[in-house]
């Protein structure tokens, strides 16, 4: 199956044109080298980190290897040698400015040391997951929750789709962590803090709960969710905070961004269990928010939970400008109007809300609140800051 992208090969396209410097981040096998090569032909322009005689060649001489080339130069796995950062810097700055740099990363830039502080106000930044909703055909919409959209998951049949991504998760665990970690938790405690956040998909997160679970401290179980977070594991939505003269939640809650991660810790093979699982509804939860947030492109500061202590809440909050927006995500074919929707609608000012489901239907709850299909988001990203 090919799957061409063409919204985010439209998206690199721009930020290079805008800027001398273009970081494509986003989890390992999530498709940006496959992406990347398709922008340089030229084999000398392109630096894979993890093979060594490329790693050599950057490390023995990166201003002269690079300096010497013309149009675009593909940098993979950059975070790998962080010394690069600066000479890139001096690169860019050239008045005649020869080559551009698509530099590709599996880990955030607060993970990296120099990355900020090198190339500020030189960079353009790119986030990229597997595959969403909005480049596939809607039948294809069940193995993505299932699978996750890591292509080598998606692309494959339910068990071998579910053996790679339990290799992913150690290759993650054994290799990616202790590359970025400075503390040391040995790999049976990592794997027990990877349960735990399946466990926790969905929910809002303690670092309580974590550091007694792994006897460890507060500090330990930050230090990790950050390496989780900054590897593209995880995303923590921050609560909304605004003075409302209610009790909020004020913890963020925890979500994975591939769904098929998440499956695969918990032990969910095929659509017969995850259909039947306890955890179902959190599971629709963290895979609706995450598709929504990508389809919709909506920035990180713009997202996120309301909740009040034994009361109301909303999935999420999405606030542009002046305007506020709901969502609510139902693994349900037909969902309705809840009371919660109905006051944290009112409570919160919101201009209208959302309520994404497992069906293939749109249709209106009301004047302000309109339930809508999976396969139907495509569409509601052309017109729901309008609705």
């Amino acid at each position: 199956m090919d799957i061409p992208r063409n919204e985010l090969r439209k998206d690199v396209k721009a930020a290079l044109d805008r800027a001398s410097v273009c970081l494509l981040q986003g989890p390992r096998q999530s498709g940006k080298t496959y992406l990347a090569r398709g922008f340089t032909s030229v084999a000398e322009n392109f630096f894979d980190l993890e093979n060594l005689v490329d790693q050599r060649r950057l490390e023995e001489n990166p201003q002269g290897e690079l300096g010497r080339l013309i149009g675009l130069v593909v940098i993979d796995e950059a975070q790998r040698i962080p010394g690069i950062f600066p000479v890139l810097r001096v690169l860019a700055d050239r008045p005649e400015n020869p080559a551009k740099f698509l530099l590709l990363g599996s880990a955030a830039p607060y993970l990296v040391r120099g990355v900020s502080e090198s190339l500020a106000g030189r960079t353009t930044y790119i986030d990229m997951g597997g595959f969403s909703v909005g480049e596939l055909e809607p039948q294809y919409h069940e193995t993505l929750w299932l699978q996750g959209g890591l292509p080598p998951a998606f692309l494959s049949d339910e068990p071998n789709s579910y053996n790679w991504r339990l290799d992913y998760l150690r290759s993650v665990i054994e290799q990616d962590l202790r590359d970025l970690a400075t503390l040391r938790l040995p790999p049976a405690a990592l794997r027990r803090f990877l349960l735990l956040l399946a466990q926790s998909n969905g929910t809002v997160w303690k670092h309580s709960t974590a550091a007694r679970v792994l006897s460890v401290d507060n500090k330990t179980v930050q230090r990790y969710l950050e390496l989780f977070e900054g590897t593209f594991l995880i995303r923590l939505l921050p609560p909304f905070e605004r003075n409302l003269n209610k009790r909020l939640r004020k913890a963020p809650k925890l979500y994975f961004r591939d769904a098929g991660l998440a499956h695969a810790l918990i032990g969910i093979r095929s659509q017969r269990e995850l259909r039947s699982h306890p955890m179902l509804g959190a599971s629709w939860e963290g895979f609706g928010l995450e598709q929504v947030i990508r389809v919709l492109r909506l920035r990180e500061s713009e997202c996120f939970h309301y909740g009040v202590h034994g009361g109301d809440e909303m999935d999420l909050v999405v606030e542009r400008g002046a305007k506020r927006y709901g969502f609510e995500f139902k693994a349900s074919d037909s969902p309705g109007a809840t009371l919660s929707m109905h006051n944290s609608l009112r409570d919160l000012g919101l201009r209208k809300v959302f309520v994404i489901h497992t069906g293939d239907r749109s249709y209106f709850l009301n004047d302000k609140m309109e339930a809508v299909g999976i396969r139907n988001l495509p569409q509601l990203s052309q017109t729901w800051e309008d609705s």
